[in-house]
């Protein structure tokens, strides 16, 4: 009875998604496994479509909840009794919980699926959140409130997961970044939506020592809209065919869980892309944390004006991260593994230099805004367009354990952001033009070691291919397939 449920199951959402062997509902672009081989946002009938909008929608929410505070710092100086040092730690708290909650979310994901763990995320999250809102009154409050904001950002990884599930290597790329890139304007959003909630609460009468408090409430309720209409969505992730064998699989998979673990901890391209992607996310994180308070004390702005300004950054993540995403694709079709390597080492090395030279003219006598914020917007576009083209390599990386190598990857960006806080940001020794500029020296040599990364089927920057295609032991290099072999279709790359 219970293969008959599992094989029932497997085979609705199997129909759901498209049906194995084509399109069996009527969409087009469906490979064998159900997977969508094209990325059309407005087909909205498409079940792969609809996955797609609640995926970047609910890390949306997320990102704008784990970066609502930054924007209206000058409100909450006073009512929380903060000093000078307090809003640096506190944004440590938060890539502290990006970092943990990223860990977590990569066994989760291969465990429970990405819909559900993404799903029970936002709502533990929104009630976290509202409960530190309600309760801060202190310093350590900030950090708390921050901390448990910093959690939702799990999420990406819950998002990148489900993306790569259901969209095959020929869209995986730019599926990826755009669903990461679209999401991550919730940032943006929240650099300019959170002052002005915070003015509108004060012209309604709320008091001043209260209005920050009720201005939390709208993270809170993006976050819970959003989880519970991921847990509405039917299914996580496409299967192929077979019924009872897709059961066994399943049964096995579960029983094999600290071997999907050692096959991503295990795996060194996991930890080169998760060092470079600290630092070009990790870049992001930084920018994202200190534009707003940059832009305030450098060219004397107020909260509201400052808010804009930094959000030019996060902006740029809606057509940035999808165009590393489109580029990843692109070079992939001629020159497979290789072009993808070169061109993120190309685009997060000018994305560095930008960023040096973001902090040089900070730091000139007299700076010109309009100069500083396009070249900021500069390096934003190479910077999150470096994002996307990293996460258009992390699926060809393990597909067992690709929640593992996501979470790990994902990871990487909060700790190259701590490191990069705790080193240059945090105390007096730099002031922050310095400290940019020190950042982007940091992403010019921890991306460096791309040139490490091969794949013994598909090469490297540095050299080609070192065995065949069909090669079984190639097979189980590249990602220990010993018992996945019906899945490695997913390692080809044209």
């Amino acid at each position: 009875m219970v293969t008959m449920a599992k094989k029932k199951v497997v085979d609705e959402e199997c129909c759901y998604y498209g049906g194995v062997g084509g399109d069996g509902n009527g969409y087009s672009g469906v490979d064998a496994d159900g997977r969508a081989t094209e990325l059309r946002p407005l087909a909205l009938s498409s079940p792969h479509t609809q996955a797609f909008h609640l995926a970047w929608l609910s890390l949306f929410a997320c990102f704008f909840a784990a970066f609502a505070a930054p924007p209206i710092l000058p409100a909450l100086r006073p009512a929380l009794v903060l000093s000078p040092s307090d809003a640096p730690a506190a944004a440590v708290g938060s890539l502290a919980a990006t970092l943990v909650g990223r860990l977590a979310m990569g066994p989760a994901c291969d465990l429970l699926g990405p819909r559900r763990a993404s799903g029970a995320a936002s709502l533990l999250t929104a009630l976290a959140l509202a409960v530190t809102a309600a309760t801060a009154s202190s310093p350590a409050g900030f950090v708390a409130l921050r901390f448990v904001a910093g959690l939702s950002l799990a999420n990406f990884v819950a998002n990148q997961h489900w993306m790569s599930g259901i969209f095959a290597p020929s869209a995986v790329g730019l599926a990826n970044a755009v669903a990461a890139g679209w999401a991550n304007v919730g940032s943006a959003a929240a650099q300019v939506v959170m002052p002005l909630a915070y003015e509108l609460v004060l012209r309604v009468g709320v008091p001043i020592t209260v209005a920050w408090r009720v201005t939390y409430l709208l993270p809170c309720a993006l976050l819970i809209t959003t989880g519970l209409a991921v847990l509405a969505f039917p299914y996580d992730l496409p299967h192929s065919g077979g019924g009872g064998g897709a059961g066994g699989k399943t049964a096995k998979r579960r029983r094999s869980f600290w071997k999907v673990v050692r096959g991503g901890v295990g795996n060194y391209r996991a930890w080169v892309l998760a060092l470079t992607y600290g630092y070009c996310y990790g870049v992001e994180l930084i920018m994202e944390n200190v534009a707003a308070d940059f832009f305030r004390k450098r060219f004397h702005l107020p909260m509201e004006a400052a808010g804009a300004a930094a959000a030019c950054f996060g902006a740029m993540n809606a057509v940035a991260r999808p165009a590393g995403g489109v580029a990843s694709d692109a070079v992939a079709t001629r020159f497979g593994m290789q072009g993808r390597l070169w061109v993120l080492w190309a685009v997060q090395t000018a994305g560095a230099a930008l960023c040096v030279l973001v902090g040089r003219m900070g730091a000139a006598e007299a700076p010109s805004l309009a100069a500083t914020m396009a070249v900021m917007v500069a390096c934003a576009a190479f910077v999150q367009a470096a994002s996307g083209l990293t996460f258009g390599i992390v699926p060809f990386v393990s597909k067992r354990s690709l929640g593992v190598v996501s979470g790990m990857t994902a990871s990487g960006g909060a700790v190259g952001a701590i490191v990069t806080n705790r080193l240059f940001f945090s105390g007096s020794q730099y002031t922050v033009e310095e400290a940019i500029s020190l950042t982007g020296a940091a992403s010019l040599l921890c991306t460096l070691p791309l040139a490490l990364v091969h794949f013994p089927r598909h090469g490297g920057m540095l050299c080609g291919p070192t065995t065949a295609v069909g090669d079984a032991s190639a097979a189980a290099d590249d990602d220990d397939y010993e018992d996945d072999a019906d899945d490695d279709d997913y390692m080809l790359l044209k």
